[in-house]
């Protein structure tokens, strides 16, 4: 009986631990996929980010899931009210990349890849922020290389998020 009671409460706690770290959810908006965009803060100020996107490209669908930890490295103090946050960090990524045929139809193929993400994030005195960054993508599908969404001169475009704290 003991046990279980230890159990619990150390279930409980771990619940209680996790629900206090601040998260966020909203949206990535930008050139490629349109994203649903989930922020976990690990240790303030760092933070966990995990991205799920959905894409048509030349009438191809597709998708692209990204996990990167970033680090915040400077917090300017620029407003009277608010946050700023500069911040950078690796990451992982898998989807389903829009590849062109030799007979000139277009196909999906699994990707698998490694990401870098840097960016500048504003935390407003309600609980909302706003971020911009580019994240690259180094990828490999179908026995070659594949970077970013769609080609290499959109490799490094910024891309805004949107998202509620809670």
């Amino acid at each position: 009986m003991k046990k279980i009671i230890l159990i619990a409460v150390a279930i409980i706690t771990m619940g209680a631990v996790a629900s206090a770290q601040p998260k966020a959810i909203g949206g990535r908006f930008g050139y490629g996929p349109l994203e649903a965009s989930y922020e976990h803060y690990i240790g303030d100020p760092n933070f966990m980010e995990i991205d799920l996107g959905a894409y048509t490209y030349s009438n191809h669908s597709g998708f692209l899931a990204t996990g990167t930890y970033n680090w915040v490295f400077a917090q300017p103090d620029w407003t009277p009210r608010g946050s700023w946050s500069w911040y950078a960090g690796p990451g992982v990524a898998v989807g389903s990349v829009p590849k062109k045929q030799e007979d000139g139809s277009w196909e999906n193929k699994a990707m698998f890849g490694v990401v870098g993400q840097f960016g500048l994030e504003f935390q407003f005195w309600f609980p909302l922020q706003i971020s911009a960054d580019v994240r690259p993508i180094l990828g490999y599908s179908d026995g070659e290389f594949w970077n970013d969404v769609f080609d290499a001169g959109n490799i490094f475009f910024p891309v805004l998020s949107i998202r509620y704290l809670f």
